[in-house]
């Protein structure tokens, strides 16, 4: 069973980690969520029920999500001989990401994602901020010269969104490619020619 760790901090966009909860867990993929309190408390007020009520229904009775605490730093997914195949931080703060492209681990999500940079495992940042200034610009190029992948929600109108699943699913669709994991929950460019 492939296992990934998912991570969401307190920026907007919570329904980002819903749509890759519910794809995660179809796959019947192995997920060890890891989030902040102010992940929790956005995920509340944009989805309108809390982060663990998606949990348990997503779970339906199995162990599909397992709930990683924060503060526990001796959990295993801070260890580099934990192996997992991929992570991703949806949606990520600029907070974390700054933190991330300094090598700062105070917490079980950043140290995770700091064992994913020094293993050279796959890692994924959903940043959501909106302007960007040079700093966030060059938190992020640190990132990405450390092979992390970074993925804006940025809508593809090539797709012809009908709604905003349709947007949603667009870079969820990219979220899970980059994690080479195959899916049809968006359209590529020009696939039906």
């Amino acid at each position: 069973m492939p296992r990934y760790i998912v991570g969401i901090t307190g920026a907007s966009g919570s329904i980002y980690l819903l749509r890759l909860l519910e794809e995660l867990c179809k796959l019947n993929c192995q997920i060890y969520l890891i989030s902040t309190d102010n992940g929790k408390k956005v995920f509340e007020h944009e989805i309108g029920y809390k982060l663990m009520d998606l949990v348990q229904k997503l779970n339906n009775g199995s162990n599909k999500i397992k709930i990683c605490n924060i503060d526990d730093m001796f959990s295993s997914v801070a260890s580099g001989s934990f192996k997992t195949d991929g992570m991703i931080i949806v949606p990520c703060s600029m907070s974390t990401v700054a933190k991330l492209s300094h090598g700062i681990s105070d917490n079980l999500l950043l140290r995770a994602s700091d064992v994913m940079i020094k293993e050279k495992r796959k890692l994924i940042v959903v940043p959501r901020e909106t302007p960007l200034n040079s700093i966030h610009l060059k938190n992020l190029l640190s990132l990405s010269n450390l092979n992390v992948t970074i993925i804006p929600p940025m809508p593809a109108f090539y797709m012809k969104p009908k709604n905003i699943n349709d947007i949603v699913n667009g870079t969820i669709g990219r979220c899970l490619d980059a994690l080479e994991i195959k899916n049809h929950i968006y359209s590529r460019w020009k696939e039906n020619e």
